[in-house]
C-alpha cells in the first residue's frame, strides 16, 4: 500500500499536536510519560517535535492519558 504524501496542513497539524502534548507534560520527563503511555522515548520525542505528524490514534490516546489531557482538548 502506498501512502499519499503529507500536505503542509498535515505537517502543521502534527507540529501543533506535538506542542500541545509537550506542554501538557508539565515538567515531567519524556521517560516518565513514555513509560506511562507504553511507547518508546524516541517515539514520544518524534511526536512532540512534529517528526511523526500523523501518529496512530491509540498512541495519541495513550500519551494524552499519561499526561491527563482530555482528548477534546486535542480537537481543533
Amino acid at each position: 500500500m502506498v501512502r499519499p504524501p503529507l500536505t503542509p496542513e498535515d505537517r502543521e497539524r502534527g507540529v501543533r499536536l506535538g506542542e500541545t502534548l509537550r506542554a501538557a507534560r508539565a515538567g515531567r520527563t519524556t521517560v516518565e510519560i513514555a513509560a506511562a503511555a507504553g511507547i518508546s522515548v524516541e517515539t514520544l520525542r518524534k511526536i512532540e517535535h512534529g517528526r511523526i505528524p500523523t501518529p496512530a490514534f491509540f498512541t495519541v490516546v495513550a500519551i494524552a492519558k499519561a499526561v491527563d489531557l482530555p482528548l477534546d482538548k486535542l480537537v481543533g
